[in-house]
């Protein structure tokens, strides 16, 4: 049995098959998913789906790149989804300071502004007495510095693209990392090297549907069916058998949402 503990299937990448895709993974053994709101519209959605499915949990928050539109309102919405039962996490949330080409050294939203939608999302979530999803992307002293100052929090960091003082900042902090199927891409060798340096106690996976399909399918949607692929990659990895990871993955995704069978 495995978890798909982000992916984001209220998309409108799935909206012509979101049952199907749901019921294919369910078949190859993932058992359980957790939806990733990264506004409030999705986390509106993510509330929705999994109030249709007894295998859905929910995660709500709004992601750095919205973070100039948002405003007190949101926030306070955030916070009021937050009381569901089906809501496992607060995210995701963070700072991306990520320059894409064609967007002339600007980031998607201000940094001022990240930072402090990041803050606030951390008291909403400590106030609700839920863990955090992490995104943090060329921002890594910036995040440590902002969760350092809200400990104690716990938190994922989701879909790890760190370097090795990084990762064990992290670790030291009691946080988990999640690794997606990046993993498997011929140029990604320095993140297998932070696999091999994650305690597979510490270590979940996810696929961050619909984006990041493995080697091999990049360029096509990703589905949460391809979590077994990052979970056969971390196995190849660490030396150790595929049912060794699957267990200790969903037991790890299983303490740190706290979700019931």
């Amino acid at each position: 049995m495995l978890v798909d503990t982000h992916c984001h299937l209220d998309f409108p990448e799935f909206d012509s098959d979101r049952e199907e895709v749901i019921r294919a993974a369910n078949s190859a053994g993932i058992a359980y998913f957790v939806n990733i709101g990264s506004s409030l519209k999705s986390s509106q959605d993510s509330v929705k789906l999994a109030a249709k499915h007894d295998n859905i949990y929910a995660v709500v928050g709004i992601h750095p790149h919205e973070a100039d539109s948002v405003k007190e309102e949101t926030i306070n919405e955030i916070k009021e989804l937050a009381k569901n039962k089906k809501i496992v996490a607060i995210g995701e949330i963070g700072l991306d300071f990520y320059l894409p080409a064609g967007r002339k050294g600007k980031n998607f939203s201000k940094p001022e502004h990240q930072l402090a939608l990041f803050t606030s999302l951390l008291n909403v979530a400590k106030e609700s007495n839920l863990p955090a999803v992490i995104h943090t992307r060329q921002a890594q002293s910036e995040t440590l510095k902002i969760l350092k100052n809200a400990m104690p929090v716990r938190a994922v960091i989701h879909c790890f693209s760190g370097d090795a003082e990084f990762l064990q900042m992290c670790l030291s902090l009691g946080f988990y990392i999640s690794y997606t199927c990046n993993i498997t891409y011929k140029k990604a060798q320095d993140l297998r090297e932070m696999v091999k340096l994650t305690p597979l106690d510490k270590l979940i996976l996810e696929t961050d549907s619909p984006y990041l399909p493995p080697e091999g399918q990049r360029g096509k949607r990703n589905t949460p069916l391809n979590v077994k692929v990052a979970a056969e990659e971390v196995s190849r990895i660490k030396g150790v058998s595929f049912e060794e990871v699957s267990d200790i993955t969903t037991a790890n995704a299983f303490k740190f949402f706290n979700l019931t069978r």
